[in-house]
């Protein structure tokens, strides 16, 4: 297994490099081709008592492309790859819907772990990007501008997201120095989930991967604190996990794990849905 086409999402207003040199450095270290993708959607006019009070013009639609155009100068430029190697993907839709269209280019999705706000016309969604792609999606924290992936953590729960997300992580794990696998289970859990974990490392060390396990017990704290804690303990840069959640009504919703995991982590985080 491999990676051979990174997708990385650009806000069109965005300074901040981070993600982009995150998704470089991913494509760099598989020889990959980098995608570029961005998006603004057209607002719907505002109406009220009847009367149009706002509406998108031709010339707020000529604006929203130029700044397509040149944000992907900008990225370009970010990249420092040669032109061969990076492609760039832009359209006045709406930015996750977009990217969650797109993502069927790509081997990985790397976003932005957190968004200014969620105004589904001018910002993707992580989280429901992450759902709706069929691909395993790279969440970059703010101020976070490299990635080296030698030490990464493994947060295993027996589920099918989990068992896609060691799979989809393959690439990394078998370049990495350590690999930990833990499993945060309940007192009476713990042989069981012993079992578990080595099952997960023999299966990783028959792909060449150099990993051990551990096993903690759910404390007081929310099992993604004592997951980001694990994490600062071993000194990783990547978690590897799952990503829980489902629609309802138009709304998605998600696991505790997930959701804490979103808002909280220090480091990137790598989930499969």
């Amino acid at each position: 297994m491999t990676i051979a086409s990174v997708m990385v999402y650009v806000d069109p207003e965005q300074q901040a490099e981070g993600q982009v040199r995150v998704a470089r450095d991913v494509a760099n270290k598989f020889g990959a081709t980098l995608i570029g993708v961005s998006a603004v959607a057209v607002e719907p006019p505002f109406v009220a008592e009847g009367v149009i009070i706002q509406e998108t013009t031709a010339e707020d639609l000529k604006r929203i492309k130029s700044a397509l155009a040149d944000k992907e100068q900008w990225f370009r430029s970010v990249t420092g790859l040669p032109k061969e190697r990076v492609e760039w993907r832009c359209s006045v839709d709406y930015p996750t819907v977009f990217l969650a269209d797109e993502a069927r280019s790509a081997d990985l999705v790397v976003i932005k772990r957190t968004q200014p706000n969620l105004n589904q016309f001018h910002f993707v969604d992580p989280a429901e990007a992450m759902m709706r792609m069929g691909r395993p999606t790279l969440l970059v924290p703010d101020h976070v501008p490299a990635l080296s992936a030698d030490r990464i953590l493994v947060g295993w729960k027996d589920t099918r997201e989990a068992r896609l997300a060691v799979r989809d992580a393959l690439p990394f794990l078998a370049r990495a120095s350590q690999v930990t696998v833990v499993e945060i289970c309940t007192s009476d859990e713990q042989d069981t989930a012993r079992h578990r974990v080595r099952d997960v490392a023999k299966y990783l060390q028959r792909h060449g991967v150099k990993c051990q396990v551990d096993v903690r017990v759910h404390m007081a704290e929310a099992d993604a604190h004592q997951l980001v804690r694990v994490a600062k303990e071993e000194s990783v840069d990547l978690v590897v996990t799952g990503g829980y959640g489902h629609s309802r009504l138009g709304e998605w919703m998600f696991g505790g794990m997930t959701r804490g995991l979103l808002n909280e982590a220090p480091v990137c985080v790598m989930m499969s849905h």
